[in-house]
Order: structure tokens, then sequence, then C-alpha cells
């Protein structure tokens, strides 16, 4: 036998080595999962894509409270985007969310409700890529595809060794390849599971638990040593730092124990999610980037700000700081408590005035105003924010009714960004004052979500200690 047929022979060997055993490790030690304890093709789907970028812990109680919610691909066919995005909140890239329910609606017209049996039909429904398509054929109808994420190609890097990128794609094709090769005859769904729960519990990414592992005996990265430094991955840039301003708004008179929230355009960045009024800090004077404005100087930015966006409001002090991370951006929101004011006391053009007093008496169903433009949201250039038309560029009418619609409210407003279609796309959609109680009927990015509830748990102890 040749020193190449040998190595194949060896290589072979290794391969039903590592099948055999890890069929026999999962099923003694498989976690009991909520998407584990039937077939269900829906459920499982909503697991996977809740599982991306998110731990099985934080995933649990979302998959159980949305599928209760949405217990069939219909009704999250059917249902609100506003009340999935609630649904959701919290669990972060709400772009799944969005993607999921579309494709929820691609089930229901074009496969009756039913998630297809066929690759080339789950490859066509949106937000579904190739590890979620082999999750889902797999795991649900026992189909032999391969279900290749993060954790499984370490487990091939190391076991194998495997010193290729897997940050390229012809290392992910050749991966996934290479598991399909692996999946015994009829064993596709426990296969798929062992090998994500392997990567999951054992063959962790910075300290792998090798001793337990029940295919260490022929993991070529343990045995050359190496197992701590595969896989070899590029890293991906890092997300830029930005600054911005945020107004906490406080109420008065009728918005008494209210804050302000507004939003965001119906595409682009947290499209349609809800959130205080922030705006691009431009760089301080003189500094370097990323430096902090001055206390003042960032009082009267945020005040301008706040006049151009048509909100009668004027900075008090700085409340606190708070930070949220995207793949390609860090906002850092430094948030300053507002006082409502008197839309006659602030330079504000007549027509604002006349809009003002309009809205002290229409409800927000009754503005008339257009819906919103959605134009994806750009990239602050720390420019003045640009002056909009005092009206339909704010939607006063609808912002000063004592009225407070739910968010799942068919007469709910939105309006454009400016009249004239110009300025940026942040200053645009509805506007609310909300307390307490009201925030369980909007959808709010977490940082959001954590600023209003510290407020209102420090409202509530203030009154306590009164």
């Amino acid at each position: 036998m040749t020193t190449h047929e040998q190595q194949g022979t060896a290589q072979q060997e290794a391969k039903l080595f590592f099948s055999r055993f890890l069929l026999e490790w999962y099923q003694g030690q498989k976690r009991d999962l909520p998407w584990r304890r039937h077939r269900n093709p829906y459920y499982i789907w909503i697991s996977e894509i809740m599982l991306q970028q998110t731990r099985v812990d934080t995933v649990i109680p979302y998959f159980n409270r949305f599928i209760e919610r949405f217990p069939t691909v219909e009704s999250l066919a059917d249902a609100p985007e506003e009340e999935v995005l609630k649904c959701w909140e919290g669990l972060g890239y709400y772009s799944r969310a969005r993607n999921l329910q579309h494709a929820a609606k691609q089930v229901k017209e074009q496969y009756g409700g039913q998630v297809p049996n066929d690759r080339d039909a789950v490859f066509g429904l949106k937000g579904v890529g190739p590890y979620t398509a082999g999750a889902i054929l797999s795991i649900a109808f026992n189909r032999p595809e391969p279900a290749v994420d993060g954790n499984v190609m370490r487990v091939l890097s190391r076991y194998f060794l495997i010193e290729d990128d897997i940050a390229k794609g012809p290392t992910r094709v050749a991966m996934e390849r290479l598991a399909a090769e692996l999946i015994p005859e009829g064993e596709a769904s426990h296969f798929n599971q062992a090998l994500m729960e392997l990567g999951a519990l054992v063959c962790t990414p910075k300290s792998p638990r090798c001793l337990p592992c029940p295919v260490m005996e022929h993991c070529a990265a343990r045995l050359a040593g190496c197992e701590t430094s595969l896989p070899v991955k590029t890293k991906a840039k890092p997300p830029r730092p930005e600054e911005r301003l945020a107004a906490l708004v406080e109420g008065r008179g009728e918005h008494a124990g209210r804050v302000l929230i507004r939003q965001r355009p119906s595409s682009g960045l947290l499209a349609r999610m809800w959130e205080l009024p922030h705006w691009p800090a431009p760089p301080a004077e003189g500094g370097a980037a990323g430096a902090l404005l001055p206390e003042a100087a960032a009082l009267d930015r945020l005040r301008r700000s706040l006049r151009q966006a048509g909100i009668p409001a004027r900075p008090a002090e700085h409340w606190m700081a708070a930070e949220h991370t995207f793949s390609h951006i860090v906002w850092t929101l430094q948030v300053y408590r507002c006082r409502e004011e008197d839309v006659r006391a602030l330079p504000l053009a007549a027509e604002g005035r006349t809009a003002y007093a309009a809205g002290q008496s229409q409800g927000a169903g009754d503005a008339g105003l257009p819906d919103a433009t959605g134009r994806a949201e750009r990239p602050a250039d720390g420019d003045d924010v640009p002056v909009g038309n005092p009206v339909t560029g704010n939607g006063l009418a609808g912002l000063y009714s004592a009225a407070s619609p739910g968010l799942f409210a068919e007469d709910s407003v939105s309006v454009e960004p400016f009249a004239d279609g110009s300025g940026s796309p942040e200053d645009g959609g509805a506007v609310r004052w909300i307390n307490r109680e009201d925030m369980a009927n909007y959808a709010f990015p977490n940082v959001f979500l954590k600023l209003l509830n510290h407020y209102f748990d420090e409202q509530d102890s203030n009154q306590v200690n009164g």
C-alpha cells in the first residue's frame, strides 16, 4: 500500500470514528431544548433564526413566547410587523425578524402554509442561507444536508487540522462538502445537531474541553498541540465609533409623567423601531477623533437640533451615557434631560406655533400627514442638521395630541422627514408621548428600552422617597 493510500485509509477511519462516537455521545449528553421536542419544521426554522448571533440561554424564553404568540406560519404571516418586532425586542439584529415574517408570507402564499421539504424552495425563502436551509432540511426532514455554522467549522478545523481561513468562501464550501460526507445514512437530523452541540459545549472557541470530548482520540489538532490556534479566521474590521446626542424630553401639563419617543424610517437601520430622539455629535473643536464636546457646546448643539426638528424642548443637564453596538458601528449616546417648552416661548416659525396650537385639540389620527418615506439611513458627517418645514416636517399636530394611540392602531401618524425631501431621514417618522405602561405597545432597540426603564425606575423611586 502506498503512502497516499495509507493516508486515505487513515482519513476514512477518522471520519467513521468521528461520526460513530459523536452520535453515541449526543444521545447521552444532548440538552433538553424546546425546539428538540418535536420535528415541526416551522419551530425549527424559528429557533435557527433566533440562534444566529445569540446564545441558547437567551433564545429559549424568546422562542417560547414567540411560538405561543405565532404558533403557525399563517399567524406570523398575518401579524402586524410592529407586533412581530415587539416579540423580538431585545434579541437584536431586527432584520432577522423582518426577513422571517417576509418568508412566512412566502410559505403561506406559495406552499399553503407548510414549510417545504425541498432544497431549492427552502433556499428561496427570505433570510434563509446555506446553514439555515441545511438545518431545516436535516433536522426537520432528516435529509442529508450539511448545516455548517461557526461551531461546526471550529470542530472540523480542529479534528481534521484544517488551517485554511474559515472567513473565506472556498473554505466554507469545502467544509460543507466534508460535513456532508460525515453524515451517517438515515441520521442527518441527530448528526447535525450533535455536531452543533459538540461545538457549543465541548469544542469551545477559547478553552476547548478536550478530555471529555468523544472524538479526542483522532483529533489531529490535539495530537499536534495546536487546538487553541484553530480555526484560522481573518479578523473583521472593528465597528467605527460614533458619538450621538440624545434627548430625554420630559413632558409637562397634559404630558406630565411622559417622555417623547420617535419612530425610525420604514427601511434601513432599526427600521420602524422606536427611540429617544438623537443626532450625531460634531467633533470637539481641536480635539482628537472621538473626543467629547464640552458640556456647553453639547447643550447648544442639542438645543439647535431639537428646534430644527420642530420639538419644543430645552436641554437642561446631562443624565447618563449609554452604548449600542452594531456589526459596523458603535453608538455612544450622551443622554440629556430636556424640558418640554411652550412653543410660543421658543424661536420656531409661525407655522410651527400654529400647528402646535392645532395639535392641542386634534387627535393623532386626524392630522392628515403623509406616510414616512422610509429612506435608508446614511452615515452622519457632522454637519449641522438642516432646517426642514416646521409643520409637515415634524408632525407637531400628532406630537402634541393628548391621545397616545397604541403601536398597532390603524390611525398611527407617520410623517416625512422634511417636506422638501431633504435632510436626515433620522428626523422622520411618528412621534409619541408615553409613560411606562405605554412601553408595552412599542418596540424599542435594547439600549433605548434600558434607558426608558431606568428613567421610569428613577421617577418611581423619587415618588416613593418624595
